[in-house]
């Protein structure tokens, strides 16, 4: 059988630049139909009415996990959360505790790709450690960082990850209106206003020659499509012109030690756009025996800290200065989160190590995992705090 042609580098690269114009292209068109949204008094109070409940943090968490674990992707779920803030939907602290509940939601992909060497028992133990010490590491990190900013928000007004994030994006220099210069909006124009052109074709205007409130929804919900799609475009392309090429290197260079391992996270994470992937990568060669778990988990943490990229790029698209200081949330939460849990590595690594070891002998345990982790505890959670609220 003939093997097949491998695709240029160049071409690998040329697409690269498509995707990510289209992604760009994607959040300002879903910002625009937004906006729409924001301008209309009728409107406003709806959106107001369906989504004051979101404004409980543990909503927010739970409502995070259960979308990010639906789409299998924190990057669409992160870029989502900052442009509803960037549109005045949701204020920075929600957007915070969304960002957080993402980070738990995102691990999904991984431990369901453990369960691929479900058959060989030793093989699918350290698989699956290898893959719930991702989940163990957000849920901890959670478990510390949710409550303190919950509770200092209450008492002060403002939480500790809020604040340095807010504080970092002042910084930077942005408008306080976020309506400065935008590049991104003007190499975007085209497909915004191509967008436009086509909603009011089909009756979507108003007389005054602009988008309705009916045209607003519809082009946010073309936007969120285009995201999905832009997203799993250029996971695929930088999928397939990066990792299968290194991944015969893995073991041998890429986690010769803890920092070389945690490089390579961050890196691959960034260029591929989904720390779903790169995370899910190393699972098979765990369950092989190629690297072990203690390489395995600081290679997650750089992941983690990989991904956070997406909504920097995000906020660079919507240039709002709530937007770029949630982005920037995410970021602190991984660094301060890998601060805490790397000196104290042994903690989420024995958990995972002790789990799997259960889920091994027992299969069944590796489904009860997956379901309370992802659907059943935050489903719960977020029906409980909806209904006493």
């Amino acid at each position: 059988e003939r093997a097949k042609p491998r695709i240029p580098v160049w071409v690998n690269a040329f697409a690269a630049v498509v995707f990510l114009y289209l992604f760009l292209c994607a959040l300002k068109i879903m910002s625009a139909g937004l906006k729409v949204l924001t301008t209309d008094p009728a409107a406003q109070e709806r959106i107001h009415n369906a989504l004051s409940h979101a404004t409980n943090p543990f909503i927010a968490l739970t409502a995070a996990v259960l979308v990010t674990a639906i789409v299998q992707s924190s990057s669409f779920t992160t870029s989502l959360i900052i442009t509803l803030v960037g549109s005045g939907q949701f204020d920075i602290e929600t957007g915070v505790f969304m960002v957080m509940g993402a980070n738990i939601g995102t691990s999904v992909t991984s431990t369901i790709a453990a369960l691929g060497s479900l058959r060989i028992q030793r093989q699918f133990r350290r698989a699956f450690a290898a893959a719930i010490v991702h989940d163990f590491f957000n849920l901890l990190t959670v478990a510390v960082l949710f409550p303190l900013e919950w509770g200092l928000k209450a008492l002060t007004g403002a939480g500790p990850i809020a604040r340095l994030a807010g504080f970092a994006a002042s910084r930077l220099g942005l408008p306080t209106t976020g309506e400065g210069a935008d590049p991104v909006k003007a190499i975007c124009a085209p497909a915004i206003d191509a967008t436009e052109w086509v909603i009011r074709l089909v009756g979507l205007g108003t007389p005054a020659g602009s988008v309705s409130v009916a045209g607003g929804i519809v082009m946010a919900c073309i936007g969120v499509v285009l995201l999905l799609i832009s997203l799993a475009l250029m996971v695929s392309n930088l999928k397939g012109a990066l990792l299968t090429r290194l991944e015969g290197m893995f073991s041998k260079v890429f986690f010769r030690n803890d920092a070389i391992a945690y490089a390579t996270g961050a890196i691959t994470t960034i260029l591929v756009q989904s720390s779903s992937i790169t995370t899910s990568l190393v699972v098979p060669l765990a369950g092989a025996g190629t690297i072990k778990l203690k390489r395995v988990f600081p290679f997650v943490l750089g992941a983690n800290l990989g991904t956070t990229v997406t909504g920097l790029m995000a906020a660079a698209a919507v240039l709002n200065p709530a937007a770029v200081t949630v982005a920037l949330a995410h970021t602190f939460f991984n660094i301060i989160g890998a601060a805490i849990w790397y000196p104290l590595r042994w903690v989420p690594i024995t958990l995972a190590k002790q789990y799997a070891l259960l889920a091994a002998r027992k299969k069944r345990y590796a489904l009860y995992y997956l379901l309370a982790v992802f659907i059943v505890i935050p489903g719960v959670g977020f029906a409980i705090t909806e209904w006493l609220v």
